[in-house]
Order: C-alpha cells, then sequence, then structure tokens
C-alpha cells in the first residue's frame, strides 16, 4: 500500500496537522473525508462493493465512493478524483452538508471522520478499477434502507450511518434535485 497522509481536524474542520493514513485509523484520530452520493435520472443511488484486499470493510457495499483529500486539494477536487479512480467516470459534484462520526471496524482499525458529503447526478455507465471495487449497482434509498436493517454486516460503517441519521436531507436532494 502506498503511504498517504491525511489530513487531521478539529470539530470545525480546521487542519490541526498530517498523518499517515494508516496511523490516524489506528489511533482513532479525527481527520477530513468525504463521500460521494452520484444519483440517476431516477432518484437512485450508485452503490458499490468495495474490492476484496481493501485494508479494511472489502467486500462490503457502500455509497459511490469515498476516500480523504490530500494536503492542498479541495474536497470537491477530491471528490472528482476519486470517483474517476474508483468508478471511471465524472461528473459535477455539489458539498451538501458534513458530519463527524466514529466506528470501530476490523482490524483494530477506527474510522473518526468529519465526512463533506458530496452529490452529484449522472446517467453514465462505471468502468470499474477493480482493485478498489468489485461490483456496482443502482438502488432507490427506500431499497437501501430496507437491506440494510435486514443485511447489516453487508454495508460499510460510515453508509450505514449516513443513510439512517441523513436519510431525510438526502431524499430532499433527490427529490428536489436542488443543488
Amino acid at each position: 500500500m502506498i503511504q498517504q497522509n491525511v489530513i487531521l481536524v478539529d470539530e470545525q474542520d480546521q487542519e490541526v496537522g498530517l498523518m499517515e493514513k494508516m496511523e490516524a485509523h489506528q489511533k482513532g484520530l479525527l481527520h477530513r473525508a468525504f463521500s460521494v452520493l452520484v444519483f440517476n435520472e431516477n432518484g437512485e443511488l450508485l452503490v458499490q462493493r468495495r474490492a476484496f484486499g481493501k485494508y479494511h470493510s472489502e467486500g462490503l457495499w457502500t455509497n459511490t465512493c469515498c476516500s480523504h483529500p490530500y494536503p492542498g486539494e479541495s474536497i470537491l477536487e477530491a471528490g472528482k478524483r476519486r470517483l474517476f479512480e474508483e468508478m471511471g467516470f465524472t461528473c459535477e459534484l455539489t458539498e451538501v452538508f458534513s458530519f463527524i462520526y466514529k466506528a470501530g471496524l476490523e482490524n483494530g482499525l477506527t474510522e473518526h471522520e468529519l465526512d463533506h458529503v458530496l452529490v452529484g447526478f449522472s446517467e453514465e455507465t462505471p468502468h470499474l478499477n477493480l482493485e478498489e471495487v468489485g461490483a456496482f449497482k443502482w438502488m432507490s434509498i427506500n431499497e437501501i434502507k430496507t437491506e440494510m436493517e435486514h443485511n447489516p454486516s453487508q454495508y460499510t460503517a460510515w453508509f450505514r450511518i449516513l443513510i439512517e441519521e441523513h436519510e431525510s436531507k438526502i431524499q430532499n436532494l433527490v427529490a428536489n434535485e436542488s443543488l
């Protein structure tokens, strides 16, 4: 795995330092991240199954893509970069809200992120980077909620939190396309 630094932040998203990504996850320190949600014209969300072999949450279903911005990179630039790297396409993205969460993962890792949620709309067919993504599908938020209720262990911790705690914000954005 290539060493990558994450941006450590306080609860107001002010930068307080840099740390190697794995170390930040081992220590559970708050750092900046983003989650991309791409919807189609039917209001369905493009979800992906993380590739097997990822350092955490391998083989689990999650939002369109997510990652950490590089130092000096804006959240929107990072979202577009990662969307292309993982899903093989890009689209206009808008930052719609952010939230903080902390979740224990396998291997003694902890996700503690100030997560910026970026939303876009596209009809593109993904061209998957198979080192990052194992599969994709389009699902309505209601289908995702039902699946999560029946099979919560098949979804990433952050995606479950995003849907469970912020569903109404997401549903309103999609219904109104008010970006």
